[in-house]
């Protein structure tokens, strides 16, 4: 095993000038008992915004602290020592910019080295040490929280992660070998890679507390004294530690094999063999149930050295930078002193996306927002669900009463369109027809301000065509939802040649204000995700339609890697949406995108697909088989076949948005992607996993990043 005590860690601290340290200055606290704990606070000096991160030179500084604190507690002068964080946060994990600078596979061994070196010394002062998780922790974080002798969560901490997996990584400071050994193999294999795969599920402290990985939950009010006085009843003994989900003999014999076979096949089923990260995972988890400390630290070493210099981890920091930083400042914003301020919003429609959008507008913006419908019996009905969304949401403690009160006041819905003659932004939820839409804005329009904004949640229509018979085309803009409306962070701001530069600005900082991001788009058919997914869920229709049976064809997409296979994406949005969108496509561009008159005919059924308990597509249902009936070819398509046909396919079509200006660079079109459709971020977006498959240079003779490093770009 390698002493970490005789590595020269200079490679990587000789580069950290541009290190935003958190420091981790020390207090001594007199506990009732008359103990003294000495209490570590990491902070970096920032902002709550700016969470703590553990950068080369943080840890060194950590380092020093805790040596120190070694000497004192020999000494006698200390008996506890405790880390806590600054402000909602303790840490945000590694500083991922260092990591993705290392190099070489000898300096991605050593940050993992450096990490174990300074988090495991928690471990090692000659009295207890304990976390006070006062706020997010998430890898590194929690890593250092996992290296101390005993933990507590406060009960409002934002989220608590390893989230290493989703990055193309591996909780690489001691993660992968401590959590199974504290809580189990099944609730680590949860946390370590489940969660990471669904699109970075964090755990709420409760769910933590419930696993096992903290061993005391308080509530805020109090969370430090509380934590305080219980670190006291622990050192005297009074408060006794047990810990039900530590794996005993039996499971480590028989439940541990067992649990890594399922999720090998599970893994295998869902996300092929294509991600590495996921699988070195599983090995260290699967290695971790014997053997001692040093040899756990040691394999994580070697795996994160592994991972950091392939292309998986090169492609998800395309990606990371991509959402921390392209999507925070929106490529074509004109300037936001130009937006004009909304203090009352209308909402065209009560149906049930009406009503979402009502709720996340009164919620974020906090101004009265007016639904409208064409009787009032609807719109009492999308009142109602508003009314009633807000009251779970007081339920669950994320309102209290005062402010509940307050949102439903600012709630109301009329059938009188007069009423909206102070709405500074009107967004219409109206059903998916050109015709439907130009009147139900024509009806608006008469009672607005001349200034006042429109905007358009359309999925894929054309938005001038929509706008060509307002007195005042200049005023509307596309602003496109991904559903679900709450949760989905896109937003699609679609200009016209007619759009304002006004209108454009007051779309994106009301995006903002709603807490979205948003990519500008050109007013193309589809726009981007819509058009994208398109050809997706077409190449999928194809391949049925030639003969090739459902499941064929469900587990041809697989090495994509989307969140859900194609015909669970069609039965989530729904069949007559999908319809219209793949009419709509067919009809712009009829040479590459496939339509059929039978996804009408099966939109029209109850049920089209069965499902098991998961939501995996498991057939066709009885309606849909009768539907398909003498409808299908007989010339079945392998899943090589199928896939290659959908790379090459959205190879082609991306390159062709290019071309046509639909966005200003293929990183919008990747970040769209990862937002709106949950590409993973393993794949870095779509065009690095296209350039990485050959599509690219399959359909167009060139890739979309150069230069390729390691099979990905830094654009």
């Amino acid at each position: 095993m390698t002493n970490y005590a005789e590595v020269d860690f200079s490679p990587i601290l000789a580069d950290t000038d541009d290190e935003v340290i958190t420091h981790s200055p020390v207090r001594d606290i007199r506990l009732a008992s008359g103990k003294v704990l000495a209490l570590i606070t990491l902070d970096n000096g920032r902002d709550h915004t700016r969470p703590n991160t553990l950068g080369p030179a943080t840890l060194q500084e950590l380092n020093n602290t805790l040596d120190a604190l070694k000497v004192r507690a020999a000494a006698g002068e200390i008996n506890a020592v405790a880390v806590t964080g600054k402000q909602y946060i303790l840490a945000a994990g590694a500083d991922l910019s260092d990591i993705s600078k290392v190099g070489s596979r000898d300096n991605a061994k050593m940050v993992a080295q450096f990490g174990h070196h300074v988090l495991g010394k928690l471990g090692d002062l000659g009295v207890p040490s304990f976390a006070f998780i006062n706020g997010l922790a998430l890898g590194g974080g929690l890593e250092i929280a996992l290296n101390s002798t005993y933990r507590t969560v406060d009960a409002s901490a934002a989220a608590i992660a390893l989230p290493e997996v989703f990055l193309g990584i591996i909780p690489g400071w001691g993660g992968a070998y401590l959590l199974p050994n504290l809580i189990g193999i099944e609730n680590a294999l949860e946390v370590v890679i489940s969660n990471p795969l669904k699109q970075n599920r964090m755990l709420k402290p409760q769910q933590a507390f419930e696993y096992g990985i903290t061993d005391a939950i308080f509530p805020a009010a109090n969370y430090l004294e509380n934590s305080l006085s219980w670190a006291d009843g622990v050192l005297a003994g009074k408060i006794k530690v047990e810990r039900k989900n530590e794996p005993g003999k039996i499971e480590r014999l028989t439940k541990w094999p067992i649990a890594i076979k399922m999720a090998r096949g599970m893994l295998e089923s869902k996300i092929g063999t294509v991600p590495k990260s996921p699988y070195a995972a599983l090995e260290l988890l699967e290695k971790a149930k014997s053997g001692t400390k040093a040899e756990g630290f040691a394999r994580e070493d070697d795996a994160l050295a592994d991972l950091v210099v392939g292309d998986q981890f090169a492609a998800s920091m395309y990606a990371f930078d991509l959402v921390q930083k392209r999507a925070k400042r929106p490529v074509g914003a004109p300037d936001k002193s130009l937006a004009k301020k909304i203090t009352k919003v209308g909402v065209i429609g009560a149906g049930l996306m009406a009503s979402q959008f009502a709720l996340l507008f009164v919620r974020r913006l906090q101004v009265p927002v007016i639904i409208t419908d064409l009787d009032q019996a609807r719109v009492d009905k999308g009142v109602a669900y508003i009314h009633d969304e807000i009251g779970k949401l007081e339920a669950k403690g994320r309102l209290d009463s005062d402010s509940a009160n307050k949102l439903r006041s600012l709630v109301s819905g009329t059938t009188d369109k007069s009423l909206y003659a102070d709405c500074d932004f009107v967004i219409e939820a109206v059903f998916e027809e050109v015709g439907v839409k130009q009147q139900v804005f024509g009806e608006i329009e008469k009672f607005i301000a001349d200034d006042a904004i429109l905007a358009t949640n359309t999925s894929s229509l054309s938005v001038e065509e929509i706008g060509s018979t307002l007195a005042h085309p200049e005023r509307l803009v596309g602003f496109h939802f991904f559903n679900p409306v709450a949760v989905m962070p896109l937003i699609e701001i679609v200009k016209t040649p007619q759009t304002s530069d006004a209108a454009l600005s007051t779309a994106f900082v009301t995006a903002k204000g709603l807490r979205k991001n948003a990519v500008l788009t050109a007013d193309a058919p589809g726009f981007v995700v819509n058009r994208l997914l398109a050809k997706v869920m077409g190449e999928a229709a194809r391949a049925v339609y030639e003969g090739t049976p459902l499941l064929t064809v469900e587990k041809a997409f697989a090495p994509i890697g989307l969140p859900m296979t194609p015909f669970q994406l069609i039965d989530l949005v729904g069949w007559k949406v999908a319809a219209h969108v793949q009419d709509t496509m067919a009809h712009a561009f009829p040479e590459r995108f496939f339509a059929s008159e039978n996804f009408h005919k099966l939109a029209e059924l109850s049920e089209v697909v069965d499902k098991d308990k998961a939501g995996r597509v498991t057939g066709w249902s009885k309606s849909a088989e009768k539907v398909l009936k003498g409808a299908v070819g007989s010339t079945p398509a392998t899943e090589a076949e199928i896939l290659r046909r959908v790379q090459d396919g959205l190879a082609q079509e991306i390159k062709i948005m290019l071309d046509d200006n639909v966005v200003a660079a293929v990183e919008d079109i990747d970040l769209c992607l990862i937002l709106g459709a949950g590409w993973p971020f393993i794949d870095g977006g779509a065009s690095p996993y296209l350039d990485r498959e050959g599509a690219s240079e399959r359909v167009f003779g060139e890739t979309f990043h150069t230069p390729m490093v390691k099979g990905i770009a830094h654009s």
